[in-house]
């Protein structure tokens, strides 16, 4: 199937909603694999159900005066446009939100079709490699200042801050930097934390960082540098995982693993579980195999790439079938190639009534649209309760030429309700908040 034949297969934007369904009414699992119910996708189709597309969308930006879509009851304000490719937010005791800037690298060897699907979707090209700081001085909902607070890094991504120190993931490594909020410049050298390994599969070279409450460990999640693992697992070493780092010794170890693509990570309100969301594998058919949020067990293997859903991976058919026994499942899925990427815990409601939002990119690898929009999914004491329900829509400008007006790539909440939602195709951080 060419591009152009797989771009007239785009649905309307209902399908992204309704995909998050599909897998429920699909085949039920052969014998001897996990039984156990994934809450939005109890079983799935078989492999290669249906054949795998290319179909990366084409971005069009957002027209003057348009938003993305919120449910009633809150309002959506431009917080910050004429962005460089934006990735992850970090909001800062002061009011103060930083962004960092960065963009995939074109890979020469990729296939003409990806080239031209990836340069459409804005997915590739230059890469801004700082961080810009964003200042609402009057707390008006815009940020009317804006600062270059750090440039020359190598295609950073997470940030976390504390006791002084902005720690800062790049693709290659974590380093850190004197800071106090209110700073607009840092001009001082980075002191190295841990080395990583650089890039990965297709976008896969971003390193999401998360802070534990005491400030003692900094996890850090690692994208494959593969789909399934095809260059061998050599080339796995301390990827498709999340490392935990002691900041005071610089001693790491392996938290979990099997995890083919951790992006966005946060700590469960009451029960302290870090949850991350997962980007599930690719070129399998339309419906299979559906990304998804876990909570994360120290120790854990949850997979990749030999099974998914308890499931052997035919690609892998007769390799380590001795790990399904102890491999651990997910807790929700989200949609089948949707880029679940952006994960964060609203901090403004009790326990017994919790939501966890989830940004997803949206899908480049299916024959019709899913994705491009914030999920909220429902929590009581610190565990998935329902399926997800849309929350922030409005990405999709025309599914049928395959046109989006912005991606939402990474979402972080604040102690009065509001969600700072980083749309990176669309160069833009929104701001969600409860109408007056």
């Amino acid at each position: 199937m060419n591009h152009l034949t797989s771009q007239r297969l785009f649905a309307s934007t209902l399908c992204a909603t309704m995909a998050l369904a599909t897998a429920a009414h699909a085949q039920t699992p052969p014998a001897g694999t996990a039984t156990k119910a994934v809450l939005g996708a109890e079983s799935q189709p078989q492999p290669y159900a249906t054949e795998s597309v290319v179909n990366h969308p084409r971005t069009i930006g957002w027209p003057e005066g348009r938003t993305p879509v919120a449910p009633r009851g809150y309002q959506v304000v431009k917080f910050a446009g004429g962005l460089d490719y934006p990735r992850q937010a970090l909001l800062l005791p002061n009011g103060d939100v930083l962004v960092t800037e960065a963009r995939t690298k074109p890979k020469l060897d990729a296939e003409p079709e990806v080239q031209r699907g990836q340069a459409l979707s804005k997915t590739t090209g230059f890469s801004a490699n700082r961080i810009t700081l964003l200042r609402d001085a009057d707390r008006d909902g815009v940020a009317e200042q804006r600062f270059v607070l750090r440039d020359g890094l190598n295609q950073p991504f997470g940030m976390q801050y504390a006791g002084g120190r902005l720690y800062v993931a790049n693709t290659d490594g974590v380093v850190s930097f004197p800071f106090q909020p209110g700073q607009t410049r840092i001009t001082a050298a980075p002191a190295p934390v841990a080395s990583l390994p650089a890039g990965g599969y297709n976008n896969h070279w971003t390193r999401n960082l998360l802070l534990s409450p005491d400030a003692r460990t900094l996890y850090v999640s690692v994208g494959s540098a593969s789909n399934v693992a095809e260059y061998g697992m050599d080339e796995e070493k301390r990827r498709a995982a999340i490392l935990a780092i002691d900041l005071a010794t610089g001693r790491e170890r392996l938290y979990a693993s099997g995890l083919r693509n951790p992006v966005g990570m946060d700590f469960a309100p009451t029960t302290g579980t870090l949850w991350t969301a997962v980007n599930e594998r690719d070129h399998f058919g339309d419906d299979i195999a559906p990304d998804y949020l876990v909570g994360v067990r120290e120790g854990g293997f949850y997979g990749w790439p030999y099974s998914y859903y308890g499931r052997q991976d035919p690609r892998h058919a007769n390799e380590r079938r001795d790990l399904l026994a102890t491999t651990l499942m997910p807790d929700v899925a989200v949609g089948p190639h949707a880029a679940a990427l952006g994960l964060a815990f609203a901090k403004d409601r009790p326990g017994t009534d919790q939501l966890a939002f989830v940004a997803r990119h949206g899908s480049w690898n299916r024959a019709s649209f899913i994705g491009y929009d914030v999920l909220a999914v429902p929590f009581a004491q610190g565990r998935p309760t329902a399926e997800p329900r849309p929350f922030l829509t409005g990405f999709v400008a025309d599914a049928r030429k395959g046109e989006v007006y912005g991606r939402p790539v990474s979402v972080q909440t604040r102690g009065d309700g509001a969600v700072f939602v980083v749309d990176d195709a669309g160069d833009t951080v929104w701001l969600v908040r409860r109408a007056s």
